[in-house]
């Protein structure tokens, strides 16, 4: 509901055999928003107790403003074994932040041990719209010590080794494995704010040794391997 024209949802139920006058009355049920729904279900059933007492505890621990009955929430998933929870923008134009339920069995699959649970999955996609919309996502800058930049392919393997080294020392590292040419590598180095370019080159290396050039001050020296730092 919802999601479909009510017409639509009418044919589905119809397709399943179920009666055209039971139809209306799943669909008035399905589209309360109160406990009304005690009144078709009656108060003996499990799942009406818990919704009941869940609102309570809500109200009890101050967030009942924050949560609505709705009958018409549908999980798809099975082990599910008391309410599920679909959660939305408090303006309600997005589709849903999250959602979720309570599963009591689904750990005893791999415990043995049925463990009360409860949990959800939600939807990075709309909660960065939602930041987006409260102006609320944070301008994030790279923050790169070195990159390390192979002169050839067949230096990739040591390029790898130099940039484990680095960062074995606490070090943020970038490493290029990409087929790109040194004067992007540089230009990648300015974008990224990086400190050092560490050029791994065949003869440096058949000394032990790798180039290195201080992005501020433009200095450039050899380092042997067991120096890096």
């Amino acid at each position: 509901m919802g999601k479909i024209p009510l017409e639509e949802i009418e044919k589905e139920l119809a397709k399943v055999g179920i009666p055209s006058d039971a139809v209306g009355g799943i669909l008035q049920a399905l589209s309360l928003s109160s406990f009304e729904l005690e009144e078709l279900l009656g108060s003996g059933g499990g799942g009406v107790s818990e919704l009941k007492q869940l609102f309570s505890f809500a109200n009890e621990y101050g967030y009942a403003d924050w949560i609505e009955f709705d009958a018409s929430v549908v999980r798809g998933l099975a082990y599910y074994t008391g309410t599920v929870f679909e959660g939305f923008d408090r303006d309600g134009k997005l589709r849903a932040v999250c959602g979720g339920g309570r599963y009591d069995w689904l750990l005893s699959t791999f415990s043995g041990e049925d463990i009360p649970a409860c949990g959800f999955g939600f939807d990075d996609a709309v909660i960065v719209e939602l930041l987006r919309e409260k102006k609320l996502i944070p301008v994030l800058t790279q923050k790169i010590d070195d990159i390390v930049f192979p002169l050839d392919k067949e230096l990739r393997q040591a390029a790898a080794m130099v940039a484990s080294s680095l960062r074995s020392k606490g070090n943020v590292v970038d490493l290029i494995l990409e087929d790109r040419r040194l004067k992007w590598a540089f230009k990648h180095a300015e974008r990224v704010n990086a400190k050092r370019m560490f050029l791994v080159g065949d003869a440096e290396w058949k000394r032990g040794a790798v180039r290195v050039k201080n992005l501020a001050t433009r200095e450039e020296s050899d380092i042997l391997i067991n120096d890096l730092e």
